[in-house]
């Protein structure tokens, strides 16, 4: 019979000190070693745990020594019973009582800590439940979120124990190799979900012992740890080779693959993206190595294998600091690596933050062999607990997640974009061109006038004379053409119609049923834009039979036709008064229609624009037309004269020219564009063929943002965030926009950070570009797909694919 101070004897445990970078400098409150231990034997690949105020891990093989984090002057705990190395131990959920459960291949021992604590108080040997024996290895332990029932994978199976009668309820079997982890879902108690070195994982209902689903191989390297995130309903696996898949689990999406995270891409775009933004603002101390540094490092550093998952909760006040788009917690994830410590955004599935163990002086651990994490701390902190790959060590790490995204965050702007202008327009802009031509006209009709002089002239010297009617008959009127046109000839500043403007309420869902279907064409020739009216009355949409269609809102009716391209009519847009209807095709062509008439108001071709025309539209409340052009942004002012010369009606008097041309960095292909029409604002927001966004200000007529690899691929549209009549926004809405490419998924971005905030997969699209629009409220947004289904995601991230038949 041995006290505890007995028990504990031998442990060298060294006093809690700060770690200092490397590179120098003073980020010592990054990271502090809270202890460090070393064992008798070496335990490079066993399950450590833990909890709120404990962390447990194998001492000298088959000891289970306990440390309290909270209050480390208690001495270690020591736990004695097993004969075979441990290699698991997992603690419960529940605070009363508080068990902890430990494996190895002679038996399975469950413990009460607090009645533990008293047995060594009173000078007794503290003993536990055993739940299994001779099950072979174990290598992973999981409780339930009541603790009523533990999951012991042991070899290629589960077996499902109950902790109060310590009798095996179900054994689950189907893996081909080894199960590596396991977790119960909290919101479906009877459920249970395993990974294996099968490279599968498999979805259990173990009041049953039943299989609900199985996934196909995922990875070339076995899969080793597994999390189960309850905000958003997805599940997390990652494998030796530095890989996460994400997976819904929401009923519908049938175990959805969502995205798959490529840790080693990740970590050296971040570390690019940081020291390109701005490499003479960022401190020594928080340099990240660069990807030819990493290669020369050992293998094991270059593949990452995710050891262990938690989450990693940050609060309102910090995301927004560091740029983070959230609600109320930023959805965030702990990656424990054999590296080192990595913060993945599950919201845009992008690194926020990277701490390598090398890059730490006096650090006793560089390479680690397991890993558990422990998200938050009483002090608002996080706790890893790390064994040696190569030695005996055992240490305990204290992390400020504060402290590293702080330090690692990207350098902000000296500008903050904004669509919403906040001064205005300069006397050198050229959107001031619309201005200084319209308040010069009348002057240069005037002056003229004030020194004309009289001159000789002919007796008549009208433009039309009228006929005296003396060599013709007289005749009977049969009908009076209306020729009062004068308001088709100037802009009306006010609608004049009966519809009534009504406020839409925002809390109004997306719809989910369909409620009309109609055939646009003979035959199969495909819709390839659509656009409603500003005041949601009318839908145009453009055709590769090379017309242009006007539907009614509702799909009722004969729509209006509008033919003359001679090819398929790729873009349609509306002007902001709903008079005009602008279409780009691919026979070179940009032609702006009248609406009221159905009859073409304006063509603009080769001799204007010599090279395709891939996206155009109105702009400034209707004042120019902006397009893209080849590698060019172009800003053409334009004049629609609807007025008939029955004399000369060959000759058009409408026309367009070219008032200022912006060509993107690299001189790349514009594939997208997209500007703000219903306002004034001075952004132009445009994709090149490079995977590059470029924000154009036509204030100064410059480019004032540039993202480089925003997409794997060309971005093939942008959308933002344009609002309706029918609905008010905050106006921090605005500066959201989203882009979409071939194979990539959705990105939602945030000018005021330049960085993506959100991250929408998992829909079919892989190979055709489909469209994506938000809703007028803002909180939603919209993509097609290629298995003929539509996807509406919420902004806020709670939702992240909900699927419309």
């Amino acid at each position: 019979m041995k006290c505890e101070a007995e028990q504990t004897q031998g442990l060298q445990m060294e006093e809690p000190q700060e770690i200092s970078s490397t590179e120098g400098g003073c980020v010592g409150d990054i990271v502090i070693e809270k202890f460090l231990i070393e064992s008798k034997k070496s335990t490079p690949h066993v399950q450590l745990a833990c909890s709120m105020q404990h962390s447990a891990f194998p001492l000298d093989g088959n000891e289970l020594c306990i440390w309290n984090t909270e209050d480390p002057s208690q001495q270690l705990l020591a736990l004695r019973g097993h004969h075979q190395p441990i290699s698991a131990v997992a603690f419960g959920n529940t605070a009363t009582p508080r068990l902890i459960c430990s494996a190895s291949p002679d038996r399975v021992i469950m413990w009460s800590l607090d009645e533990c604590r008293e047995k060594v108080l009173e000078g007794l040997i503290p003993r536990g439940t055993v739940l299994g024996t001779l099950l072979g290895k174990v290598l992973y332990l999981r409780f339930s979120p009541d603790d009523r029932v533990i999951a012991v994978c042991a070899g290629n199976k589960i077996l499902v124990v109950d902790t109060e009668s310590q009798s095996t309820l179900v054994e689950l079997e189907g893996h081909q190799g080894p199960v590596t982890a396991a977790e119960f879902c909290t919101w479906r108690a009877h459920v249970v979900i395993s990974v294996s070195e099968d490279r599968s994982f498999k979805v259990w209902d173990h009041r049953v012992g039943s299989l609900i689903y199985n996934s196909p191989v995922l990875a070339a390297s076995p899969l080793l740890s597994l999390l189960v995130v309850e905000g958003s309903k997805q599940l997390v696996t990652g494998c030796a080779e530095g890989q996460l898949w994400i997976f819904s689990l929401v009923d519908r999406h049938h175990y959805r693959c969502v995205t798959r995270v490529d840790l080693r891409k990740k970590r050296e775009s971040f570390s690019t993206r940081r020291l390109d933004s701005n490499p003479g603002s960022l401190p020594e101390e928080s340099r990240l190595p660069s990807a030819h540094e990493l290669a020369k490092g050992d293998d094991v550093e270059v593949t990452l294998p995710v050891l262990g998952l938690a989450h990693c909760e940050l609060s309102l006040g910090l995301a927004s600091e560091c740029g983070l788009l959230s609600s109320e917690n930023t959805s965030c994830l702990w990656v424990g690596s054999s590296a080192g410590l990595l913060i993945l955004n599950l919201a845009n599935f992008e690194l926020e933050a990277v701490l390598h163990y090398k890059n730490f002086r006096n650090l006793s651990i560089q390479v680690a062999g397991s890993c558990a994490l422990r998200s938050k701390t009483s002090d608002g902190k996080a706790f890893c607990l790390l064994t040696s790959m190569f030695g005996n060590g055992i240490a305990g790490l204290k992390v400020d997640p504060t402290a590293l995204l702080r330090c690692q965050q990207r350098p902000t702007l000296g500008t903050r974009l904004s669509v919403l202008p906040s001064s205005r327009v300069l006397p050198t802009s050229p959107l001031h061109f619309g201005v200084v031509e319209s308040s010069a006209q009348p002057a240069r009709h005037r002056q003229p006038a004030a020194r004309s002089v009289v001159k000789d002239q002919p007796l008549v010297f009208h433009s039309k004379v009228r006929s005296s009617g003396y060599t013709s008959a007289p005749h009977a009127t049969m009908f009076s053409p209306k020729t009062n046109i004068k308001n088709d000839c100037k802009r009306s500043s006010e609608r004049k119609n009966s519809y009534k403007w009504k406020e839409s309420p925002v809390q109004n869902s997306p719809p989910t049923r369909l409620s009309r279907w109609l055939a646009v064409a003979d035959g199969r020739a495909a819709v390839r834009c659509v656009q409603f009216s500003g005041d949601g009355r009318q839908l145009a949409c453009g055709s590769a039979n090379h017309l242009a269609l006007v539907f009614g809102a509702d799909l009722t009716g004969t729509p209006a036709v509008f033919p003359g391209h001679d090819g398929p009519v790729n873009t349609v847009c509306w002007s902001h008064d709903g008079r005009w209807l602008l279409s780009v095709s691919q026979d070179g062509t940009l032609r702006v229609w009248s609406v009221r008439r159905t009859e073409l108001a304006l063509c603009l071709g080769k001799d204007l624009l010599p090279k395709p025309v891939q996206s155009a539209q109105f702009y400034y409340i209707d004042t120019f037309i902006l397009l893209s052009s080849g590698p060019e942004v172009q800003l053409l002012t334009y004049h629609i004269d609807t007025c008939k010369d029955e004399i000369r009606r060959y000759k058009p008097k409408s026309r367009g020219r070219a008032v200022v041309r912006l060509p993107m960095t690299g001189a790349v292909e514009v594939t997208s564009l997209s500007a703000v029409n219903d306002f004034y604002s001075y952004l132009v927001l445009t994709a090149g063929r490079n995977r590059t966004l470029e924000a154009f200000d036509l204030n100064v007529g410059r480019s004032a943002a540039v993202i480089t690899e925003a997409h794997s691929r060309p971005v093939h549209q942008i959308c933002q965030n344009k609002g309706s009549s029918f609905m008010t926004q905050p106006s921090q809405l605005y500066n959201l926009f989203a882009t979409t490419a071939v194979g990539d998924g959705i990105r939602l971005w945030d000018l005021r950070t330049l960085r993506c905030e959100r991250r929408f997969e998992g829909h079919s699209n892989r190979c055709y570009p489909c469209g994506i629009a938000f809703s007028p409220c803002g909180r939603y947004v919209a993509c097609g797909a290629e298995d003929r289904h539509l996807a509406t995601a919420t902004l806020d991230g709670k939702l992240h694919l909900f699927v419309t038949e």
